[in-house]
């Protein structure tokens, strides 16, 4: 018999069994280095006052320039903060100011890009069949420090972009409030 090289005398053999413990216990310790990984998490979330001053920044503005309408503020999930319908503001205006809000911040894009993305032969063509999906001008993104706080909807005034003009004065009353 030869006697065996240094190489194959450094090299140590594992049975079986030692390879099933060995898969087994990292199996049993990577979901604990998972587990240091936090339980929960901080959002930013607009308080109702902050809600409430958009609302009426966009209603106010709307008014200056003539039009009736509604104005709905979401939170970052969706659901109504604030909903303000002026006196004369069509019945339709409340479900619309608040659809537009909703599917800004569910699509997380202004209604009037969501609009253009999703006209007939855009790709994006078929989110138009989305229950409360609503493509028209009016409904902006609450954004401030590259958080989605939610969004402002408006309804009323003749067309989509005064909509969203009113909107927009509504996001610039909140502006300074906002910067974090």
């Amino acid at each position: 018999m030869t006697s065996p090289s240094t190489a194959d005398s450094d090299v140590i053999p594992v049975s079986a069994g030692i390879r099933r413990v060995a898969i087994a216990f990292l199996i049993a310790v990577a979901p604990l280095s998972m587990a240091a990984a936090p339980a929960t998490f901080t959002v930013r979330q607009l308080t109702p006052e902050t809600a409430l001053k958009a609302a009426q920044a966009a209603l106010a503005k709307c008014r200056a320039d003539g039009y009736q309408v509604a104005v709905a503020v979401v939170d970052r999930a969706g659901l109504t903060q604030v909903l303000l319908r002026d006196r004369f503001a069509g019945a339709h205006t409340v479900d619309a100011a608040t659809n537009k809000a909703w599917s800004a911040v569910s699509f997380r894009t202004n209604t009037s890009d969501i609009e253009k993305a999703s006209r007939p032969g855009e790709s994006m063509s078929g989110i138009r069949h989305f229950p409360r999906m609503t493509a028209v001008g009016g409904g902006l993104m609450v954004e401030a420090g590259g958080s989605l706080l939610g969004a402002i909807g408006v309804s009323g005034a003749p067309g989509g972009e005064a909509d969203q003009v009113c909107a927009a004065a509504g996001l610039k009353a909140i502006a300074d409030d906002l910067e974090f």
